[in-house]
């Protein structure tokens, strides 16, 4: 395993000033159609990934909108996605909370698993030590939510593939910087 590889991630994260690095980033929009559009295709007209995706309106009075993408790429590559949101015009902030302050991360999960006997129960079990709700069940499977950081999420997963998982949904990450300030 590489330097600095987490376990159970996919990405190897370099050392160095081409060091691969992830943030969350949160940007404040006017909630109007096709902004959403303009901010994605920023992204993608530049061959920019995003891993997580999250819009909702949050301002009602002023019809503004966040939108929280989790993104990778060098420091460079992040001060240039950062420079050319701002440059938006329906943009009104970005923050790297990545780097402007420890913020709080979430994410909610759904996830459907198959099972009968000891994979039956071993499932309950791994799910009452992650503290997982069971929101559906059946004789054959179940439907679990699960709530939390990005890799707590990913760790489960890889926990119920070998005992019947059928299905996963999630919703991206939300986050949220601490402190009283407004980000």
């Amino acid at each position: 395993m590489e330097k600095n590889m987490q376990p159970g991630s996919v990405y190897a994260i370099k050392e160095g000033k081409d060091a691969v690095e992830q943030h969350t980033l949160s940007i404040l929009v006017d909630n109007e159609p096709g902004v959403l559009a303009r901010v994605i295709g920023l992204f993608s007209g530049r061959g920019y990934n995003i891993e997580s995706l999250t819009v909702s309106e949050t301002e009602h009075l002023k019809h503004r909108s966040r939108i929280t993408i989790v993104t990778r790429g060098s420091p460079a590559v992040i001060e240039q996605i950062k420079a050319q949101l701002g440059r938006l015009v329906p943009v009104h902030r970005v923050i790297d909370l990545s780097v402007e302050s420890k913020a709080i991360e979430r994410e909610l999960m759904l996830i459907k698993v198959r099972g009968s006997g000891e994979h039956r129960s071993e499932a309950l079990r791994l799910a009452e030590a992650f503290r997982a709700r069971v929101i559906d069940a059946t004789t054959e499977s179940f439907v679990f939510e699960l709530t939390g950081k990005t890799d707590k999420l990913d760790q489960f997963i890889i926990l119920m593939q070998p005992l019947g998982l059928v299905e996963v949904s999630r919703t991206g990450v939300a986050a949220i910087a601490r402190g009283p300030e407004v980000t």
